[in-house]
């Protein structure tokens, strides 16, 4: 594997949290950046991550997130956008504001993370920016429309992004998280075990992806527990 250091977007526990470890264990320097560095320092103790301060829907923010990074000699070759918002309800009651704030985080923030990377990546023509999507990113649920609309444009961007800089050396991937993710907060029932998606076992697949040889690269993957519907 041909990467070096990471930058995982919209850091906080479980999976970002996961990808953090694997992607240290696989000799990666590790960056988090999150609205709130502070509350990262758990797993910055544990992986030996640099945290960094980043709403990734505002531009200056994500521009100087970059140019600490390119300061800390931390470029990163592989980048996670990992960050989302969502808000739920009746579509006729739906908070105008709470939605362009779901396109904003979800979408728009993916795309400026993206871009300045890509502007690092292209030179070498190496590296991989992998987004994080989920079932709403291909199925638009009832009284989800904001988060629904997000994911479906950042799947597009994945996409179009993919088309463009695959052939330029840059390896983009869209993962679909198709189902509930284990946590502390949320326990697999005891009578129907593995049925939650391990944050750890998509980590794993996350990894796996970096690890493909260009003459076989995926763009999209879909991530379910064995007993979802779908």
């Amino acid at each position: 594997m041909n990467y070096h250091s990471a930058l995982i977007v919209g850091a906080g526990s479980g999976l970002s949290a996961s990808l953090a470890r694997a992607f240290a264990k696989a000799g990666m320097k590790v960056a988090l950046a999150a609205r709130s560095a502070a509350k990262l320092d758990e797993f910055v103790k544990a992986t030996g991550a640099k945290a960094f301060t980043c709403d990734a829907a505002k531009r200056d923010e994500v521009e100087k997130l970059f140019a600490d990074l390119d300061a800390a000699q931390m470029t990163p070759d592989v980048v996670v956008y990992n960050a989302s918002y969502r808000t739920r309800g009746p579509f006729i009651e739906l908070d105008p504001a709470e939605v362009e704030k779901a396109i904003a985080i979800t979408a728009f923030g993916g795309f400026l993370v993206a871009q300045a990377a890509a502007r690092r990546m292209l030179p070498r023509a190496n590296g991989a920016i992998l987004f994080t999507g989920a079932s709403a990113s291909v199925k638009g649920y009832a009284q989800s429309a904001p988060f629904a609309m997000a994911k479906f444009a950042l799947r597009g961007l994945a996409q179009s992004m993919a088309r463009e800089l695959s052939p330029q050396g840059i390896h983009v991937a869209h993962f679909v998280i198709d189902g509930g993710i284990k946590s502390a907060r949320r326990a697999e029932p005891a009578s129907s075990p593995d049925s939650l998606l391990d944050p750890d076992a998509i980590a794993a697949s996350y990894l796996a992806v970096l690890n493909q040889p260009r003459s076989a690269w995926s763009h999209e993957v879909e991530l379910r527990p064995w007993v979802e519907k779908f």
